[in-house]
């Protein structure tokens, strides 16, 4: 029977990476805070970066288009045999899409790729602190 992943569920989240990843990813987030404190300057500028900041799932996505392009052009220009390649990331965002899981999605997370959940998490407190500082 095939497990169909709750999108609050997905591998991607906190809850499907490593416990030490996981809480790696918000120590740095803890550590960005703290510096930032109440500076109102720091706390506009670091809401203006948190726009920019691409979370988990837009990285995947960005992740299996330009595998599968290099794939498809090493398979147009090297040798066919390169067509496994957009098959497995083809077969990877299927997988992901049903069950929650994405192999790369560990390295990704290893690199501090954040959930969408977890920036906003952190803008939410800013914004609180940016409404205290006022």
């Amino acid at each position: 029977m095939i497990m169909i992943a709750t999108s609050r569920d997905r591998v991607s989240s906190p809850a499907g990476a490593a416990p030490v990843v996981n809480r790696r990813i918000a120590e740095a987030t803890c550590a960005r805070l703290d510096a930032i404190g109440m500076n109102a300057t720091a706390i506009a500028q670091r809401l203006r970066d948190l726009e920019r900041e691409w979370d988990i799932e837009r990285v995947i996505q960005a992740h299996a288009a330009g595998v599968s392009l290099a794939g498809l052009a090493a398979a147009g220009c090297v040798s066919r045999k390169f067509l496994v390649v957009p098959a497995v990331i083809s077969a990877f965002l299927l997988l992901h899409a049903v069950q929650g899981f994405y192999p790369p999605a560990i390295v990704l997370r290893r690199l501090g790729f954040r959930t969408v959940q977890e920036i906003e998490e952190e803008r939410q407190v800013l914004l609180f602190r940016s409404m205290m500082a006022s």
